[in-house]
């Protein structure tokens, strides 16, 4: 026999009997190592207790989940390239959830305790820390003060009044902190930044023209304003037509302010009585009347 017979290993009874367990040991090492790198990749290498080319049961266990975290090896990297998208996009879904419900929790937790809304000025609260919007902490201290009663804070009934009430100014920040949508153009901003873009920077807003002082009724979106102004024919009218327009312009102006003259003289009073009359009361004067 010769020395490639021998080396190449014909049997087990060909070679000295201590070079059967070498030759088994050498290529389990390689051939299980290999296998085990091959699939597995860099995670062969998290348990080699058995030995340096065996991996034990952890090691195994750690090349399991690795290769379940980073998808199957044996896919196209296509498939895998997609895979990981649909994995970043519902990670980036379940954090726009979660920033949506955070947005409603604070809703619930800062809006006022009378009206259930968000304050837009100033925030005051009781005695126990119940909050009360401006609008409604006046209103409750002016119909107290007209029923000649002490005014409660409608959720724990303590007593309110603006000098056991004070604002709170933590509060006042965070709801001006809150995002808030834009009723001309939908985008969300600031509550802090809402007003100001409202007013002066949405293109959306509804203005009107700069000839509404002798009768134009036109009013739109702001980004309309030009081409309605260089249309438009309140300009070309004669001094007959502008007269006539400013008289009813006028007297439209006189009937609202002898409205609001007659509401502030009533309002002046000291004291404002009122009188609950029942319908049966009511139905029986009236039929008494028709009889």
């Amino acid at each position: 026999m010769s020395g490639a017979e021998e080396a190449g290993g014909g049997g087990p009874a060909a070679g000295p009997a201590g070079a059967v367990p070498a030759g088994v040991g050498a290529g389990a090492g390689v051939g299980v190592g290999a296998g085990a790198g091959a699939s597995a990749g860099p995670a062969a290498a998290l348990g080699e207790a058995a030995g340096p080319g065996i991996p034990d049961e952890a090691g195994l266990a750690g090349a399991r989940q690795l290769q379940e975290a980073a998808g199957d090896s044996d896919a196209p990297p296509k498939k895998r390239l997609r895979a990981a998208e649909t994995a970043e996009a519902a990670a980036a879904a379940a954090a726009a959830a979660g920033s949506g419900k955070l947005e409603e929790r604070l809703y619930s937790v800062l809006c006022c305790t009378v009206c259930l809304d968000l304050p837009k000025a100033s925030v005051y609260q009781c005695t126990n820390g119940h909050l009360m919007c401006a609008g409604c902490f006046i209103h409750l201290l002016a119909d107290a003060r007209l029923k000649e009663e002490q005014a409660t804070c409608p959720n724990c009934r303590c007593e309110i009044s603006k000098s056991l009430c004070c604002r709170n100014l933590a509060v006042e920040k965070a709801v001006s902190e809150l995002p808030s949508e834009c009723g001309f153009c939908l985008c969300r901003f600031p509550r802090s930044l809402l007003e100001r873009h409202q007013k002066e920077e949405c293109q959306d807003r509804v203005t009107q023209c700069k000839y509404k002082r002798i009768g134009c009724p036109w009013h739109g979106p702001f980004h309309e304003l030009t081409v309605h102004e260089a249309a438009c024919a309140h300009p070309t009218k004669t001094g007959n037509e502008l007269m006539e327009i400013l008289d009813e312009m006028d007297q439209s102006h006189r009937k609202e302010m002898q409205l609001y003259n007659s509401i502030f003289s009533l309002l002046s009073f000291e004291k404002i009585g009122y009188t609950v009359v029942s319908p049966k009361l009511a139905c029986a004067s009236v039929c008494h009347n028709c009889v």
